[in-house]
């Protein structure tokens, strides 16, 4: 399982919109590769942003 499913799991799993430093929290990940993860999963419109600076699955 890469980077972007892991941060997609963690997302359904909680069932609320979380941030960057949360996932990396929850999933005892270094921000950076977050960050990137993030990064292509919001260039592939498989995140969205209810309220800024927060990220759910589309």
């Amino acid at each position: 399982m890469d980077m972007t499913e892991k941060i997609l799991d963690i997302m359904r799993t909680e069932g609320q919109p979380l941030n960057a430093g949360k996932i990396a929290e929850l999933g005892a990940f270094d921000r950076k590769d977050v960050d990137k993860a993030m990064a292509q999963l919001k260039k592939e419109a498989r995140i969205i942003s209810p309220k800024r600076c927060y990220w759910t699955p589309a």
